[in-house]
């Protein structure tokens, strides 16, 4: 298996401080001087690895899926066996990672997309399919616990998976919005309760 050649650390710390300067301003506020001071380096470096802001935003989603991937992936949820108690797991988690400054637990993807869906294709494309593979993972889980619990549900796995996506991404504005994560974090109960009425005939041994 072969395994992706490591980023030159200048281009990491250009794609790490793009990726926070860019959900505190905005994709169209953000100049690549913004990122430039941010990162303490000059815009020769910049230019070095990214021919324009864009190229920078669509690599930028690319290395905030990663992050995200390898984050979920080892997060506790994944160890539950249930998938109806690891889908409910999963909500928990994403209620419990709504730490810090906006910037830090807010989505690059949902922030960029909304600016350039129509202006900048390249990135909408790249926020799409970004979105769509970490709501691909929430729908496996999804199809394992309709399969077991709620077979013959007129609903399917994919529209619940996208569905739990837009309630994040809805709770994230309105987080910015009122400047405080408290509001996502009833969305998120009220996303939990909703799962939980889709599987009324389980009783699951999560905490509610």
């Amino acid at each position: 298996m072969s395994t992706a050649t490591p980023q030159p650390l200048t281009k990491t710390k250009l794609l790490d401080t793009a990726m926070h300067v860019i959900r505190a301003k905005g994709y169209t506020a953000t100049t690549v001087d913004d990122i430039c001071v941010a990162a303490g380096l000059t815009k020769g470096s910049f230019f070095h690895y990214f021919r324009s802001k864009e190229q920078l935003a669509v690599e930028a989603a690319q290395h905030f899926a990663d992050m995200a991937a390898g984050l979920f992936s080892t997060a506790p949820y994944q160890q539950i066996a249930d998938p109806l108690d690891r889908l409910l797991g999963y909500i928990d988690f994403r209620t419990a990672i709504l730490q810090g400054e906006l910037a830090d637990f807010t989505c690059l993807l949902g922030t960029m997309v909304q600016e350039a869906y129509d202006t900048h294709p390249q990135i909408r494309a790249a926020c799409d399919q970004h979105i769509s593979e970490h709501a691909m993972t929430i729908q496996q889980i999804i199809e394992q616990a309709k399969a077991k619990y709620a077979p013959d549900a007129e609903w399917s796995a994919e529209s619940l998976a996208f569905y739990t996506q837009a309630v994040l991404q809805g709770g994230y504005i309105l987080a910015k919005a009122k400047q405080s994560p408290a509001i996502t974090v009833e969305c998120l109960g009220h996303l939990r309760r909703y799962v939980e009425s889709l599987f009324a005939n389980h009783q699951t041994t999560s905490s509610t």
